[in-house]
């Protein structure tokens, strides 16, 4: 191929922003020795992506949040920030902003001044603090709310002055450390909605920890799920929901029906190949392997994930895979009603079915059905 032809291509993809190798990170514990936080996490996020580290406490996502940030130095692996090297400089000196749980605001600071903290640390003349500090509060909606100290500001009123302290000084990278955690429900939907707009607007890239998985859904570009120190998936919100690539993620990422059981035939291109599976009830399905997936073998011990919304009533349908029980009991949940269904051969499974259709009571027998496509297969370890 040409120059020409090349230069007629699509432009290549920029390099990353942010590049974790090898991070490796450990403490010391006096009862099990040293205690494994980080085992080697390969990571890198995209300019402008808001990217997420979602995982249960103890899995290391915010000991890497604080890697990143210089507050814990890695035992192994390297950080790069904008092809720059920032392993062993300190916080002040990698451009970062971060913004904590509970905001790390100066009480006895009004809301200006410690905007313009980060600022006065490097040394800006006062009319160009001015100038970054009433630009800030303008962008977090706050203007006017320069001489409140933090005691005289709401919860998301903190949380505004805290994102405006990190993002005065233009920094390369944000930091979110589960930042709404200290909000009330409906407070916390609402910064999320603050936060992602802002976030579009300014294109600045953001790395955000947070154990909730709807947050996580909501605002991210992609997630990275992590587990015992390392990144069990990393994808889109649609990939880790509807092809998720461990028994793990598929828990810990929306509710799932999981079916036990051994792998039989596997048939189909390579491209979407499908195995068919006995249940440990003896019941047999069918399932889809994720394209590239070359870990299932005949006889493995497979686990089938399926969503809650997937099922369908099946009388008189062809539905490749079926199941029979009773309602045990339905929810109202608002837009959804939530089913859970004792199943003929054991076991149960949980429906989410929309509320505007017609409603099935405790006690009423029915026959489920869906397809091979609807349901993914992936290692029962």
């Amino acid at each position: 191929m040409g120059d020409r032809e090349i230069a007629r291509g699509a432009a290549a993809p920029p390099p990353p922003l942010l590049v974790l190798a090898g991070i490796e990170r450990r403490f010391a514990d006096g009862r099990a020795g040293a205690v494994t936080a980080l085992a080697g996490v390969d990571l890198a996020i995209k300019p402008g992506e808001f990217l997420t580290l979602l995982g249960p406490s103890g899995s290391g996502k915010t000991t890497l949040l604080k890697v990143v940030a210089g507050f814990e130095p890695p035992d192994k692996g390297r950080v790069t920030l904008a092809g720059r090297d920032i392993t062993e400089l300190s916080p002040a000196k990698r451009n970062i902003g971060m913004v904590f749980q509970h905001y790390a605001l100066f009480p006895h600071m009004a809301a200006a001044a410690n905007i313009a903290f980060p600022l006065a640390m490097r040394g800006l003349a006062r009319a160009a603090i001015r100038e970054k500090v009433a630009s800030a509060l303008a962008l977090v909606g706050l203007a006017g709310y320069e001489e409140r100290l933090p005691r005289q500001l709401s919860g998301g009123q903190q949380q505004r002055v805290a994102l405006a302290r990190a993002l005065v000084f233009d920094p390369a990278l944000l930091l979110l450390d589960e930042p709404f955690g200290a909000l009330d429900r409906k407070l916390r939907a609402q910064m999320q909605v603050e936060v992602k707009s802002l976030q579009r607007r300014l294109g600045v890239t953001t790395l955000f920890v947070t154990h909730d998985q709807e947050e996580a859904l909501v605002l991210s570009d992609r997630i990275a799920v992590m587990s015992q120190g390392r990144i069990a998936q990393i994808g889109t919100a649609e990939d880790l929901y509807r092809r998720p690539a461990s028994r793990f993620v598929a828990e810990f990422v929306g509710e799932a029906n999981i079916f036990r059981g051994r792998a039989g035939v596997i048939s189909g291109p390579a491209e979407a190949r499908t195995v068919e599976v006995k249940l440990e009830s003896g019941a047999m399905m069918r399932a889809t392997l994720a394209p590239g997936d070359r870990s299932i073998h005949y006889g493995a011990d497979l686990a089938l994930v399926v969503r809650p919304e997937r099922p369908r009533l099946a009388s008189g349908s062809e539905a490749e895979n079926r199941v029979a029980g009773t309602v045990v009991d339905a929810t109202y949940l608002g837009e959804a009603v939530r089913y859970r269904v004792a199943l003929d051969g054991g076991g149960e499974v949980v429906l989410r079915w929309g509320a505007d259709g017609e409603r099935l009571a405790p006690g009423t027998r029915i026959e489920l059905g869906w397809s091979a496509a609807d349901t993914s297969a992936v290692l029962w370890a």
